[in-house]
This record gives C-alpha cells, sequence and structure tokens, in this order.
C-alpha cells in the first residue's frame, strides 16, 4: 500500500477540502482524487461522501483514519530516524545526465554532504536512455534525468525546466537576424544522442521545413559544446549548461523563428520506501533546481509545471 496514498487520505479528512489538500501536498485536485479513488478500490469501500460541498468521512472511512494516521506517523518516525544525519553513513547511488552535471549538480552535491556528511554517493553519469535501464536494473538508487520513469513502486518529483536555444560559434559568421530552419538547415547540426527527446524534436521540426540538415548525434555533452565552438555546426543546448561559452563570446545564441520545446528534468525514485533517505535526498536536488531556477532567471531555467513529473513518456527516451 502506498504511504502517500494515506498521507493523502489524512490531509483530506482533517482539510475536507481537494483544493486545501492539493495546495499543501504540493499536487493537483486530480492527483488527490486519483489516490483516494485507489485506496477506495482497495480498500472496497466508500472512504468519503462527495456530495456536500465539503467531502466528509464516511462510517468505513472514520474506521480507516485511525489505522492510516498510525501508518503515515510511524513512517515519519522512520524517516526521522533514518535521517540522523550525523550518525548515517550509507551509501546512496545517484545516475545524472551531463546537462545537470553542467548546471547545478556541483550545488546539489555541496547541501547534500551537508545535510549528511557520513554519506557515501556514488556517482554515474550518463544518458538518459541508459540511466533509465540502470535505474531498472536496480543498480540505482536515485537518478536525475530528461523522462519520468513509469512504473509500479516509482516517484517521480519534477525538478526544473532548461529552455532550449540553438547557438552558433561567431566563426560561422551567422549573424544576428532571425532564422528560419531552412536558414539552420544550411549547416551541420551537432546534436544529443541518436534516439533521445532533443534528437527527435530536431527531426520533426526539420522534416516540415523544406530542408534537412545534416545531423550528428553526440552522446558526450562536453563533446557537443566542444564541436559548436569550433565552429563545425549548430546545435541545440540548454543555456544553462554553456554560460562560460556566452560570456565568453565563443557561442551566440542565435535567433530562430520556431521555438524549441525545453527540456524538463526529472527525480526518479522508488517509493516503495525501503530507504527513506533516497526521497530526502530527492527533495533536496528539488529544493536546488528550484533555487537554480529562481536565481538565474526564466531565460537559464523555470519552475516545472505541476504535472510535469506526472507526465507518461510519449516518445523517445530523452538523452541530454
Amino acid at each position: 500500500m502506498n504511504i502517500r496514498f494515506l498521507e493523502t487520505f489524512v490531509w483530506l479528512a482533517r482539510l475536507r477540502n481537494f483544493r486545501l489538500t492539493a495546495e499543501r501536498l504540493h499536487t493537483t485536485q486530480a492527483a488527490v482524487s486519483s489516490r483516494i479513488a485507489s485506496l477506495e478500490q482497495d480498500f472496497g469501500v466508500r472512504l468519503f461522501d462527495r456530495s456536500a460541498r465539503e467531502v466528509a468521512l464516511t462510517a468505513d472511512g472514520g474506521k480507516a483514519l485511525v489505522y492510516a494516521e498510525r501508518m503515515v506517523k510511524l513512517m515519519r518516525e522512520m524517516k526521522d530516524d533514518m535521517s540522523d544525519r550525523e550518525d548515517y553513513a550509507g551509501v546512496i547511488r545517484i545516475g545524472v545526465i551531463e546537462s545537470i552535471v553542467h548546471s547545478w549538480f556541483p550545488d546539489f552535491l555541496g547541501r547534500l554532504h551537508k545535510a549528511f556528511p557520513r554519506l557515501q554517493i556514488e556517482i554515474a553519469s550518463d544518458t538518459t536512455i541508459h540511466l533509465h535501464e540502470q535505474f531498472n536494473k536496480g543498480n540505482l538508487e536515485l537518478v536525475l534525468q530528461a523522462e519520468p520513469v513509469i512504473g509500479p513502486q516509482v516517484s517521480n518529483l519534477a525538478l526544473c525546466e532548461f529552455p532550449m536555444r540553438w547557438v552558433g560559434s561567431p566563426k560561422l559568421d551567422i549573424g544576428s537576424e532571425t532564422l528560419t530552419l531552412s536558414d539552420l538547415a544550411a549547416f551541420p547540426v551537432v546534436s544529443f544522442a541518436r534516439n533521445s527527446g532533443p534528437h527527435a524534436v530536431i527531426e520533426r521540426l526539420f522534416s516540415g521545413s523544406g530542408g534537412v540538415p545534416h545531423i550528428n548525434c553526440i552522446a558526450s555533452v562536453a563533446t557537443m559544446i566542444r564541436l559548436a565552438t569550433d565552429g563545425f555546426g549548430i546545435a541545440a543546448v540548454p543555456p544553462a549548461i554553456i554560460q562560460r561559452e556566452l560570456n565568453e563570446q565563443s557561442l551566440h545564441l542565435l535567433r530562430v523563428d520556431t521555438e524549441f520545446p525545453a527540456l524538463a528534468l526529472i527525480a526518479c525514485l522508488r517509493s516503495d520506501h525501503e530507504n527513506p533517505l533516497t526521497e530526502t535526498v530527492a527533495r533536496i536536488a528539488q529544493e536546488t533546481a528550484s533555487d537554480f531556477a529562481l536565481n538565474w532567471g526564466h531565460e537559464i531555467a523555470r519552475l516545472p509545471s505541476p504535472l510535469a513529473a506526472a507526465k507518461p513518456a510519449t516518445g523517445p527516451a530523452a538523452a541530454a
């Protein structure tokens, strides 16, 4: 049984309002309703009477509430015990994509070390596709990537969104005028890995533009940036990861008449509560990403939409 669902049940019983409960749990009213419906299906009874303006517990709901409060309280005590920061000396294995490594990941590691000074952190940096595979095999407790993991006993926390921009080296002498996709097609394109989300977007954009560029798929973000600064071709990347190159003017943001979708960043972890520390670490990552977005501004990073982490993958897995 999902503890998060029980926590939602307890808060709805206290607040008697779906909107207030959603705000308290930083989720949506639809998510609250879905969690309650799932519990009612599991128990085989109605927990709330929804006929009134304010929801009210049924008789069966009142009985279930006693046990739910005990279970939520016990889980909170367990988390507090596992989060004894000075004494905790376990190991957590974190997978992370390069776009995060090149932006707010160092700050996240600093916060994590301050919170848990004896915690051993094992880091695997790879594409979302490979991190997804390693997570499903149980080799990673937490992955910070560009797609949610859809499956039972898995939680996805929205971190932030990185706007994507076309960039090019001054060596290409592109100019400052607004470009069309047909204009961009005259240059080689340096792309994230094949079958990644950004690569799929590039193929989709140019498929209807009348011109198809030569696309070079690169798994390494550092290599992508190097090729772009050397003038090998243009690239679509988050400005968050090329701040040094922009400041040094070795790369310029290009003005293009077609917007490139933002890159949504997600923390994926198991919600079976075998290791409550993992959720605490994921929350620290979420706070770090939010602070990064607030400090750098809308053009560099954005706070996620409420449904970003819950949205199922509908296309190729991203690799950034």
